[in-house]
């Protein structure tokens, strides 16, 4: 383009009407929030997905933790509405009084992705960089695998896996499997030590498919008291596991303590706990574990859980990341755990899904390479769902419809909502607000 090509073109663009020349979404102080919709998609486990609208065209997609409800997200919206979304961490303060422990935490966590995803397409910029710096390209990946009463055949599925180059494991070790076998199970429904015996063969058998130097973890023991913990853990140690997960409930940060010292196999907990303060704090000060496990999804998503892990770095503790959810809230997942310094590893439990990544567009497929989620660069969480599919999914009927019934408070702390009738200290009988 010649000078006089770039001067008339200049002179052109200052004759528009300014809005011609503006694009809304980068009118970041007039944006707000006008609507929060959801649908859910069946699955393994449910996942309630929520869209967060705005004045402007612009939209989050966020996820309510898997098998929980949509409600648990919807009824925070009557707080949300006329906020501008760009405001987080004033519209999550406003919504956290509501936000609790286990499914209880989906809501405010949903809430939080959605708003990160508005935020991210409104400045361009990826998710991840509204939290952090990228510490890595891409996010290694553990899948679960049920279990098999046959050693053999457990085998060979983790084998499997490792055939679709996962290169990091967790097995499911119920102390059912054994409680058909002669003296291995107690009253409480423990494993004795012969019982402990025989789950011992199917982490051998697992170590021997999938061989002696891969990272494998195992899950789901049972009911047990602190003394069978430790001797649970203390049965593993030979196997070197990468940790044994949920041994006891992880509100009991006193028995997590004695465990963690009475044995050398890690101990790992968190899943089911929002917030710092509320769910992480007491175990990560006092040492009590020695691996974190949230799930974005109940945790806090993005802001919460990246708080939660860098409290537990300070002190030495990794983090990894528990998800069983869509591709929505996996890439949420993706962006939060490319910028935490002490991250591991993060959870799929969609493996057998083959239509899960086609859930959503805007990412390279497949989804998960090598065992490995390359993390985007592209605005918000770098996703959109794929509107046929999603409704190929329904749990239920409807796409996103309208909420009306959400718009005024359904939950909430104290409130000054208007006028009332009253006599008033003079003795008149008015309807206005006196204090």
């Amino acid at each position: 383009m010649t000078r006089r090509e770039l001067i008339q073109s200049a002179s052109l663009a200052a004759a528009q009407p300014a809005s011609a020349q503006v694009n809304k979404l980068s009118s970041p102080s007039q944006l707000k929030i006008t609507d929060m919709r959801a649908c859910t998609v069946a699955a393994n486990y449910d996942y309630p997905i929520i869209r967060i609208d705005t004045n402007q065209g612009v939209y989050g997609l966020g996820e309510v933790r898997d098998a929980g409800v949509k409600g648990i997200a919807l009824i925070l919206k009557a707080h949300l509405l006329g906020k501008n979304p760009l405001s987080i961490e004033s519209n999550l303060a406003a919504v956290r009084p509501f936000a609790g422990q286990g499914r209880m935490g989906g809501g405010y966590s949903a809430v939080d992705m959605a708003l990160h995803d508005i935020a991210g397409k409104v400045y361009g910029v990826p998710a991840w960089r509204l939290i952090g710096e990228k510490r890595r390209d891409k996010i290694r990946l553990y899948c679960d695998t049920t279990g098999h009463n046959d050693p053999k055949i457990y085998g060979h599925r983790m084998l499997k896996r490792k055939q679709m180059g996962f290169t990091f494991f967790k097995m499911d070790l119920y102390t059912s499997m054994v409680e058909d076998r002669p003296g291995a199970v107690n009253q409480s429904g423990a494993a004795t030590d012969k019982g402990l015996k025989y789950l011992c063969e199917y982490i051998a058998a697992v170590r021997d498919a999938i061989g002696w130097d891969a990272p494998l973890a195992a899950d789901h023991f049972g009911r047990l008291s602190v003394n069978d913990a430790i001797r649970y853990a203390r049965a593993f140690e030979p196997y070197q596991l990468a940790w044994a997960e949920d041994l006891i409930p992880y509100t009991n940060w006193r028995g997590y303590k004695k465990i963690s010292d009475a044995t050398t196999t890690p101990t790992l907990t968190g899943e089911d706990a929002f917030g710092l303060e509320e769910g992480f704090q007491n175990l990560i000060e006092n040492q009590a574990i020695d691996i974190i496990q949230p799930d974005p999804e109940t945790s806090g998503a993005l802001r919460e859980t990246k708080r939660i892990a860098e409290c537990a770095d300070s002190f030495g503790i990794p983090t990894v990341l528990h998800f069983a959810g869509s591709p929505v809230g996996c890439m949420a997942s993706v962006h939060l755990a490319a910028t935490l310094k002490n991250f591991v590893v993060m959870e799929h439990h969609a493996v057998d899904m083959p239509w899960w990544p086609d859930l959503v567009t805007g990412v390279p497929k497949p989804i998960i390479q090598s065992g490995h989620i390359p993390v985007p660069d592209t605005p918000g969480l770098g996703v959109e769902l794929n509107e046929a599919v999603v409704r190929e999914h329904l749990r239920y009927p409807g796409y996103f419809e309208p909420t009306p019934m959400f718009d005024d408070f359904i939950v909430s702390g104290y409130r000054r909502v208007g006028p009332w009738p009253h006599f008033d200290e003079d003795g008149n009988y008015v309807n206005k607000i006196t204090y």
